[in-house]
């Protein structure tokens, strides 16, 4: 088994943009290897309260941190952007960085993608969209002029004049065997939200026959809520994440943080303890996130939940989580 690597997740949805500069500074100094960036236009529920735009957060972070890997976790690049304006973003995001930057691309969800007037696609036609917006978004990065005319996208003698030397990886984000058939000949990296280990070897083993590419990063995030009071833990998890337990088949087509209060109005604390380490036993974090590093999953980013308690996190837990982490995957 190779090095696994362990990040952190700058999650828009529950700080403002200062602090989320601040907490990847503060990351990168307690040893995390890599961040994560939510891209949302909106909070899960009310009781997060943010949503700055991402891709300002990206740039900041990439100018204020100097070693860590950064990811958006996932941008949509189909409705609420163009696919031209997402490859311009992330090549500059990449300059900024050094080379230090993966564009993480999803097919996204109804929450942050409706805002722009739309509607909401079926998810086959969500997929062909990003399908389509990958190729866009590749062309782009070879920094020739280009006009495209697809399905679902046009393109008018577009360039991008600032190329990074180092050129941006793509991952995208899979959730079943379909899904791989799409996307494993486009993208870079597997980005997977459960600890599949039947998918990420579907993922390499699609990509080696259709591109002969060698295995890339599989990038998987896990949300935990360490407190030194585990039934204060087990209520902030329970006021912030609730949204987390419909799944991903729910989450993507819910429009807002209303519809995701009345949709887990009936989830219980005892629900999300069940499914979320909640409290200080670093052991119990360490045995959840087992699993993704046993599946294959080579990068794994964790979430502390409560925008208000990462200070506490970064003093108190996050370098002996992060030894133990190590430890238990060598």
């Amino acid at each position: 088994m190779g090095v696994t690597h362990f990040g952190y997740t700058l999650m828009t949805e529950q700080s403002g943009p200062k602090d989320l500069v601040r907490h990847a500074v503060s990351a990168e100094d307690r040893g995390f290897d890599f961040l994560v960036c939510s891209d949302h236009f909106s909070p899960w529920l009310t009781a997060q309260g943010h949503a700055p735009n991402a891709w300002a957060v990206l740039g900041a972070v990439a100018y204020a941190t100097r070693r860590v890997d950064l990811y958006s976790y996932v941008t949509c690049p189909t409705m609420r952007y163009h696919p031209a304006i997402v490859a311009q973003q992330a090549a500059t995001v990449q300059i900024l960085s050094d080379g230090r930057f993966t564009l993480g691309l999803g097919s996204g969800e109804n929450l942050n993608e409706h805002v722009v007037g739309r509607g909401w696609p079926a998810v086959e036609r969500r997929q062909d969209m990003l399908r389509e917006a990958i190729k866009v978004i590749r062309e782009l990065f070879g920094g020739r002029l280009v006009s495209w005319r697809g399905d679902y996208f046009q393109v008018d003698s577009a360039r991008l004049w600032d190329l990074p030397d180092v050129p941006v990886g793509i991952g995208v984000a899979v959730g079943g065997s379909k899904a791989i058939e799409k996307f494993a000949k486009l993208g870079d990296h597997l980005i997977a939200v459960e600890p599949n280990a039947e998918l990420v070897d579907a993922w390499h083993a699609t990509r080696q026959a259709s591109t002969g590419a060698g295995a890339g990063r599989v990038v998987g995030q896990i949300p935990v809520c360490w407190d030194p009071d585990r039934d204060a833990a087990i209520e902030r998890a329970h006021d912030q994440f609730r949204w987390f337990a419909g799944g991903w088949g729910v989450n993507a087509d819910l429009p807002t943080p209303a519809g995701f209060a009345a949709a887990t109005q009936f989830v219980r604390p005892e629900d999300v303890a069940a499914s979320i380490p909640c409290g200080p036993d670093l052991d119990t974090i360490v045995e959840t996130v087992r699993p993704y590093w046993q599946a294959g999953f080579t990068h794994i980013a964790l979430v502390q939940i409560g925008g208000q308690h990462q200070d506490a996190f970064f003093e108190q837990a996050a370098e002996p989580l992060l030894q133990a982490l190590r430890t238990a995957c060598e």
